[in-house]
């Protein structure tokens, strides 16, 4: 693949759907509120349960709802399983065909201690994690930036050596 393609299909094309996604959505909910229409009219007591309250007022809500559910449930999915792999591989020492069976202890060890953190802490523990994440992120952020600056600097370096290679 080419670093065009690369930065096409992960940067270019999930911000446009998102893009669509969010204006699809969110100005429905926007509209609804302002409306007066159904419970977002009323202002958000339960944050997580805006979409479900948004949907109900369009049709084929039971269609829409499931949907929503299973995408949030894809989601999620594919998200610890992303996470298990990249911790397998450190773990297996930046081998890529570690054995499956250590993938599978990291991702349930991953599910357990969700699970015991969520059922010892009750909603105090999922505020917790919630702050958690987010205060990973700005340095996380960070190291990403320092990142795009290495990428950048090694792309252009690299296009010298092929231009006076007679490459390009």
């Amino acid at each position: 693949r080419t670093v065009r393609e690369f930065l096409t299909a992960v940067l270019v094309v999930p911000t446009l759907v998102t893009i669509v996604w969010m204006s699809a959505f969110g100005g429905t909910a926007l509209a609804q509120s302002a409306a007066g229409v159904g419970e977002l009219a009323n202002g958000i007591s339960d944050v997580s349960l805006a979409m479900f309250h948004m949907l109900e007022q369009l049709p084929l809500t039971t269609l829409t709802s499931s949907l929503a559910i299973i995408l949030v449930l894809i989601f999620f999915v594919t998200s610890s399983d992303s996470g298990s792999l990249v911790i397998d591989s450190i773990t297996a020492g930046g081998k890529t065909d570690a054995p499956r069976g250590q993938r599978v202890f990291w991702a349930t060890l991953e599910g357990v201690i969700a699970a015991i953190l969520l059922y010892g802490g009750g909603d105090a523990a999922l505020g917790a994690l919630q702050a958690g994440a987010v205060a990973t992120g700005l340095p996380f952020s960070v190291v990403l930036v320092v990142m795009c600056v290495g990428l950048v600097k090694s792309l252009r370096e690299e296009h010298r050596v092929l231009r006076l290679a007679g490459a390009v």
